[in-house]
Order: C-alpha cells, then sequence, then structure tokens
C-alpha cells in the first residue's frame, strides 16, 4: 500500500473559527495531516496568552475529522518540529507573508529545500481571526473566574508578567488598550496593580490602611466593569486573620487573580519612607498562619497569595529575608515579592541567587519604584517572574494636572494648554458607547 503523504499545519487555535477549518480542509487534500499545536508558552513570545490553555485546545484540534495527530509545537519557529516530522507539505494562509511571522515563513521554506518539501499556501480567510473574536467577546465582558485563571497561567507561560499601577476606570483602560509592535512582537501590560498608596492618595487620604477595603474594592468593581486583564490587589498586611476569608472572598467575586501580603505589623508606614525606626515585622511562623488561611479560604485554586517580605526595608538583612521566603513558601504562597528601597537591585539579586538554590523556591516578584534603572531582561535573567510598576500613573498625573490647572488661573483662559492636552473627541472615543 502507497504510504499517505505527511502534511504539518502549524496552530495556535485560540478560538476555533472559519478559517481554521478552510486550512486544515485544504491540507487533508494532500495527506494526513499533523497539527503542529503552539504552546501557551510559544504564544506569549509573540502575543497575549490564549483564553484556553494547551490542554483544552488539543482536545479540541484532535478531534476535528481533517486532523491525524496533534503533537506540541514550543515556539513561534516550525524548524524543529519540521525537522522532527520530514513532511511532505507545509500549509499556511497566505497572510504570513507580512507581519510578524514574515521571518517564520523563510525559515520553514528553507527547511523544507532540505527534502524538496512544498510550501502550501491558501487565499486568507479575511475579517476573521481569534483576536477578532476574543475582542468581540471581551467587549461583552469577562467572567470573573477567567480572569482568577490568566494570571497564573501567564507565569509559567511568559519570561516576566508586566503589571502596571491603576487608580481608576480610565488608567484601566489605558492597561486595557496599550500594544505596542516592538520588533515583530506585540508588547502589551499583562494586568493591573490596586495599590493602597495610590487608592489612598487619589482619596486625599495617608497610605496607613486609612482608606479600607470595602472602599477600595467598591473603586476597584468600577474598574473591573470596563477591563479584562487580570489584577494584582496590595492588600498592606491583610488586617486581622479572622477577617481575611471574607475580603478573599469579595477579591474573587471581584475577579482579582493575586493578593499580595506584606509581613509588617501595626499601624502601616510606606516602605518607601527613608525612616522605617518603629517599623516592626511579624514573626514569621505567625504571618504563614495568615497564608494558610487565605489558601484554605480561596474558592479558585488559580487566585495567587503573594507574600511581600519587608527585611531589606527596616534593615534586617538577607539572612532574615531567605528565612521568612522558605517559611512563606511551606505555607503555601505561591511567589514571593522581595521589596527594597535601594537606588539599584543588588539587593533583589542577592536574594533571587541564594532563593533560587532552596528546594522550596517559588516565582520571584519585583517592584521597581526606587531602582527604576533596572531593565526587564535582567530581572528576568535574576529569576524574577512579574515585575510591578507600583505608582507610575498617579505620579505621571499629577504634576500634569496642576501644571494645566497653574496655566489656566495664570492666563485667566484654557486655549494656552490646548496643545498639550489630549483632545475632547479621544477621551469620547476612548469609552465605548454602546
Amino acid at each position: 500500500m502507497k504510504t499517505k503523504k505527511k502534511v504539518y499545519v502549524g496552530l495556535a487555535v485560540d478560538i476555533i473559527h472559519e478559517g481554521h477549518i478552510n486550512i486544515l480542509k485544504t491540507a487533508n487534500k494532500y495527506g494526513d495531516v499533523i497539527v503542529g499545536l503552539l504552546t501557551d508558552e510559544a504564544i506569549a513570545s509573540y502575543k497575549n496568552i490564549p483564553h484556553l490553555d494547551y490542554k483544552r485546545r488539543k482536545i479540541i484540534v484532535q478531534n476535528i475529522k481533517y486532523v491525524k495527530k496533534v503533537i506540541p509545537q514550543t515556539t513561534l519557529s516550525y524548524v524543529s518540529n519540521l525537522n522532527l516530522v520530514r513532511p511532505d507539505y507545509v500549509v499556511h494562509g497566505d497572510d504570513w507573508k507580512k507581519g510578524i511571522q514574515k521571518q517564520t515563513r523563510r525559515d520553514v521554506i528553507k527547511t523544507l529545500k532540505k527534502w524538496s518539501g512544498k510550501l502550501i499556501e491558501p487565499k486568507y480567510t479575511k475579517n476573521i481571526s481569534s483576536t477578532i473574536i476574543k475582542n468581540k467577546i471581551l467587549e461583552i465582558g469577562a467572567s470573573p473566574q477567567n480572569r482568577v485563571s490568566r494570571l497564573k497561567r501567564m507565569f509559567y507561560s511568559k519570561n516576566i508578567v508586566r503589571i502596571l499601577e491603576s487608580h481608576n476606570s480610565l488608567t484601566g483602560l489605558i492597561i486595557e488598550n496599550l500594544r505596542l509592535n516592538k520588533k515583530n512582537k506585540i508588547i502589551e501590560f499583562d494586568g493591573m496593580w490596586s495599590s493602597s498608596l495610590t487608592d489612598s492618595a487619589t482619596k486625599g487620604k495617608p497610605d496607613n490602611s486609612s482608606l479600607d477595603f470595602s472602599a477600595r474594592i467598591s473603586s476597584l468593581n468600577d474598574m473591573m466593569d470596563v477591563t479584562s486583564k487580570p489584577l494584582v490587589f496590595d492588600a498592606d498586611n491583610g488586617g486581622q486573620i479572622e477577617h481575611l476569608p471574607y475580603l478573599i472572598r469579595s477579591l474573587e467575586r471581584s475577579g482579582v487573580s493575586a493578593i499580595i501580603m506584606e509581613d509588617k505589623i501595626g499601624l502601616k508606614r510606606n516602605s518607601l519612607f527613608k525612616n522605617q525606626t518603629d517599623t516592626k515585622q511579624d514573626k514569621p511562623h505567625l504571618f504563614a498562619k495568615k497564608i494558610r488561611k487565605i489558601c484554605s479560604s480561596r474558592q479558585l485554586d488559580d487566585f495567587m497569595v503573594i507574600a511581600r517580605i519587608e527585611s531589606f526595608i527596616v534593615g534586617k538583612g538577607l539572612k532574615d529575608a531567605l528565612k521568612r521566603a522558605e517559611v512563606y513558601s511551606k505555607a503555601g504562597a505561591d511567589a514571593v515579592l522581595i521589596h527594597s528601597k535601594e537606588k539599584t537591585p543588588n539587593e533583589i539579586f542577592s536574594f533571587a541567587k541564594e532563593f533560587k538554590k532552596s528546594k522550596n523556591f517559588i516565582p520571584l516578584v519585583s517592584v521597581p519604584s526606587t531602582y527604576s534603572k533596572v531593565y526587564e531582561k535582567e530581572l528576568i535573567k535574576n529569576g524574577f517572574k512579574m515585575v510591578i510598576y507600583a505608582n507610575q500613573l498617579l505620579r505621571a498625573a499629577y504634576p500634569a494636572m496642576e501644571h494645566a490647572a497653574r496655566r489656566i488661573l495664570e492666563k485667566g483662559r484654557a486655549f494656552e494648554i490646548d496643545k498639550k492636552i489630549i483632545p475632547i473627541k479621544e477621551i469620547i472615543n476612548l469609552i465605548k458607547n454602546d
């Protein structure tokens, strides 16, 4: 019996649509179809992670009648899988002749030449893509459960998760919509940070827990109504352990993906103040009880508990920080935020170097407010999986608003600032009018 030809099709297939079916139907005419299904990590290398994880996408694809076999494609590049499968044909829509996958296409053609394979490029199905469908769904609304789970998947799919402070719905929309094409990769913020500092500041209150959790969650819900990205909640020290289950219930119901809780006790004093004389840390075993309480209270396993260690802030040093990291990891923390107010990242990098040696190592989080010169690539190299830009939007907004107000007072009219502020039309268009 004559052996059937092998046909390779690389797909992401976040949401299956007619374009995918057209490609697979065409491929099936040439032989047995082997789908190289891109993993979450492969997709995250050039755009946001898919709505469905790899396991669920594989179940869908392998049950399409045109598909013979599904294998993982762990990179955007096809080369490794092509050398493994050595297909007679590769089938892909002609849309990849331009844009992000242009170089990928060239590599496919070059690799196929080794065994006289052929690239077949059916006409791309216009006006349809997983991204278009996904955006339409997001316009309707993201369910809290889907939003919660996305952050944890990002932790294990992306080199680093990029989070930006959001203190109201408008800043939430900036984070939601801003995307840049950088070296043929779509880059964006992966989620929002609900900061106790910026939440308090926008209400004109000091950052000492004067603004209670119920007031913060009320404002947070307004932001969640118009966004779909994950949100990380700054819970200070979490308050009384007896109250934590109620806080976690409220956060999960709102769609919050993670809580970050610091190991300080007493009246809060912002960690970036130079004088931390009266600041005290909780005993490690007592703070660990709070972590365990959150873990036992959460309804969703994907809701993350991130322990924030303040040892460097209060001057206790590396040894104390490492001891606490071990205890918090054993208690069930999903990640550790190692905090520092130094002007360089040397302190947190020294912690990362030592903690990575531990069998209890968990992912690391950085907040580069004072050591802002550090590049994300340096954080990645040192084992950090999340970076939180914790207050930049509020710090950018205040001087701009004060300048505008000052100029209006000086000139007795608004004309002089018109060219330096966003046009009314752009503000109106930013807010969707259903």
